[in-house]
């Protein structure tokens, strides 16, 4: 019984619109039911190669899944047999986009027009603007063993695809792990479990998380309401939304629209969740090029052939 001549009795009873109810369960005080993001598509990756003909598995990108707004492209390179990476990516341009780099095993090297050069190693991150353009190029720094991680591509809007390039370069102790739930999340970009990712001044408000689910575990992870959303599983399977449906290693999942995720897992998984504000606006491309008209597709291709595509002075 709480006694009515104490301070801490009056202050709590002040709180009270009506002083039989307590402030906590008060109707505007009631917690707002989250909407379940739910799976919408599950689209198997595709074997492909690229660069120097590095084997790769193309998940977005693909016939099956062009995009996601603004999200254009997601490879997953993972061999442990030399021939399959040790050409590399040699000198390539980029113009109107993003390009993220994500180790997870291995070691790579870049190097740029610009003069840039790095190591990105295990649990690296490497974000880079492309901009109005930049030559560069990415390298196995190993001769043997296992090579794994992750190539993102981010769509840029109109206004910002004449930018001045610049590299967000991560190391991994700069990379943030929590738990939620059952499951441990490093964050590279956005905000989950009290953490914000190193990764930042992205305009499309991007939210990139590396969640691994234990055995008969399960976790929910908030998600901004207004951007598109998906998952892809590279360890494991995994259960998402309200669906029974295992997903196993090696597919993209794309969700629907809501406030969180549910994953859950019987064996134990491992997946990336990407989420970014769209920018609805119309996408030419042709290779490394990405624009908003075919005629600007046209002046990229004329201005790397004839030297104008990099501005050496930055």
């Amino acid at each position: 019984m709480l006694a009515a001549t104490t301070a801490p009795a009056a202050a709590w009873l002040a709180g009270c619109r009506d002083p039989g109810i307590a402030p906590d369960l008060r109707p505007s005080a009631r917690p707002v039911a989250l909407r379940e993001r739910e799976i919408q598509r599950v689209v198997a990756a595709q074997a492909t190669s690229d660069g120097a003909g590095v084997k790769l598995a193309r998940s977005l990108g693909s016939r099956a899944l062009s995009m996601l707004d603004p999200f254009l492209m997601l490879d997953e390179f993972h061999t442990d047999k030399a021939s399959d990476y040790l050409a590399g990516f040699p000198d390539h341009p980029h113009r109107g986009f993003e390009t993220v780099t994500y180790m997870i095993h291995g070691a790579m090297e870049h190097h740029d027009s610009l003069g840039n050069r790095g190591r990105l190693g295990p649990g690296s991150v490497q974000w880079m603007t492309a901009g109005r353009g930049i030559i560069h190029s990415e390298m196995p720094k190993q001769q043997d063993g296992l090579m794994w991680g992750f190539q993102l591509w981010v769509n840029l809007p109109a206004r910002l695809k004449m930018i001045k390039p610049r590299y967000q370069d991560i190391d991994p102790s700069r990379v943030g792990e929590t738990h939620i739930d059952d499951s441990s999340v490093r964050v590279i970009a956005g905000e989950a479990g009290g953490l914000t990712g190193p990764v930042s001044e992205i305009v499309t408000a991007p939210q990139m998380l590396d969640v691994t689910v234990p055995a008969r575990g399960k976790s929910r992870h908030r998600l901004p309401p207004g951007h598109n959303a998906f998952a892809y599983v590279f360890d494991g399977a995994v259960k998402l939304g309200t669906s029974t449906t295992r997903i196993e290693r090696g597919n993209i999942v794309v969700l629907g629209p809501g406030d969180q995720l549910t994953a859950s897992s019987e064996e134990g998984g491992r997946f990336l969740l990407l989420a970014g504000q769209p920018i609805g606006e119309p996408v030419s491309r042709q290779g490394p090029f990405v624009m908003n008209t075919d005629q600007e597709i046209r002046q990229a291709v004329d201005d790397y052939r004839s030297g104008r595509l990099v501005d050496r002075e930055g």
